[in-house]
């Protein structure tokens, strides 16, 4: 079946970490996170691929090109983000009068439940949630439990905990409805498309084992949890036979694990990383191509992009690294709140609750901390910032 993927927003809620690139190209488990979902797309039944671009839409030209998994990739560019109604509305002159599904590049589905929402005719993907008034949340026809009524965008009292998971199945006539009016945030919504052809035929909510939308840093954290949780050992690389291995571990051609290193997986470590000597790697963590990792580092359940490294003496725990993030001798991250509450982040100016109790710190590209930084949990490092030499820093630094 033919397959719109949104593809196309900055990701301004992922910032620093998406200053130059587009959130779907962001790593997980070693692949983009758009990667993950169109290769899932495929297996549940995609005939073609049509990827909406915009942010920094050459990115995902040239990693996808025209093929993905045997399946022709075309794009669409959505060149200023009114909403999804807008993005797979400037897809329409290149589907098919056809059914068409519309996944969003930034979620993960699980397998199972995906295949079942290709073959269920007009639908809409269905998922349990403890927080329902911070999503959509779905109305159900009170006769038939899984007709779908219509969606209560973030209510306040919501009627239930089934929200929508922005996966849906469209009969082919839903392409003379994407022209929707702005909705009261100013968007053009898809929820709209989705309540307008309720209105004419019978919607089914498929329920979804397993969901994450990936829309925040540390939701790339729980994204690099689920995918390598099941990850196959493969041992491609240099290890050196004084390297001790435990649990599922992916190690790429050309990465190198020196004398005395311990790896309690899962963990992927890609190609041109440098482990080592005597490094303590481990709980689902991820470091990217080129990125080096020295003498007693201790690195636990972290994202490390290409060419970063943390040199010697230092520990990271629970953290997202940017490109080329440099952590001076002795830097310490806190990952940890000793009242049990959860760490809070700042998302688009305000502090969020991230619902983890572990959480480090967000570093955008290129910065770089002087030696003995200590950095408190839940710090968001702008792109490019630096510290001072034994710099205690309990705040966000931006410039």
């Amino acid at each position: 079946m033919q397959t719109v993927v949104l593809a196309a927003g900055e990701g301004t809620r992922m910032r620093p970490l998406t200053a130059a690139q587009p959130k779907p190209m962001l790593p997980v488990a070693g692949r983009p996170l758009l990667e993950h979902t169109l290769d899932r797309a495929v297996e549940a039944g995609a005939s073609r691929l049509i990827v909406v671009v915009g942010y920094k839409a050459d990115h995902i030209r040239d990693h996808f090109g025209t093929h993905h998994c045997g399946v022709d990739v075309e794009y669409a560019v959505q060149h200023t983000q009114r909403g999804t109604a807008d993005a797979v509305k400037k897809a329409e002159p290149l589907l098919d009068d056809d059914p068409f599904v519309v996944l969003n590049g930034d979620a993960l589905y699980d397998q199972t439940s995906l295949k079942t929402l290709y073959s269920s005719g007009p639908a809409v993907g269905s998922y349990r949630v403890d927080n329902p008034g911070s999503y959509g949340v779905l109305q159900l026809d009170e006769r038939d439990d899984t007709r779908v009524r219509g969606v209560v965008e973030k209510p306040a009292n919501p009627d239930s905990n089934l929200i929508n998971t922005g996966a849906y199945v469209f009969p082919a006539d839903a392409q003379q409805l994407l022209g929707v009016e702005a909705s009261e945030r100013g968007e053009l919504e898809l929820t709209d498309v989705l309540e307008a052809v309720c209105n004419r035929e019978s919607v089914t909510a498929v329920p979804f084992e397993r969901w994450l939308d990936v829309g925040r840093p540390w939701e790339l954290l729980a994204a690099n949890e689920w995918l390598l949780e099941a990850a196959p050992t493969r041992i491609d690389g240099d290890v050196h036979d004084q390297t001790t291995l435990e649990g599922p571990v992916i190690i790429e051609e050309g990465a190198t694990l020196k004398a005395g290193v311990t790896i309690e997986g899962p963990a992927y470590i890609a190609s041109g990383a440098t482990v080592g000597p005597n490094a303590y790697v481990r709980g689902s963590t991820y470091l990217g191509a080129n990125t080096k990792v020295g003498h007693a580092v201790e690195i636990k359940n972290s994202i490390l992009l290409a060419e970063t490294s943390v040199g010697h003496l230092s520990y990271v725990g629970d953290s997202v690294l940017g490109q080329r993030v440099n952590l001076g001798a002795g830097t310490a991250v806190a990952n940890l709140r000793h009242d049990g509450e959860s760490v809070s982040l700042t998302i688009k100016g305000e502090r969020v609750s991230t619902g983890r109790r572990k959480l480090g710190i967000i570093a955008g590209d290129d910065v770089k901390t002087a030696i003995n930084t200590s950095l408190n949990a839940g710090v968001v490092l702008g792109s490019a910032t630096t510290t001072e030499p034994g710099e205690v820093l309990t705040r966000d630094r931006w410039e």
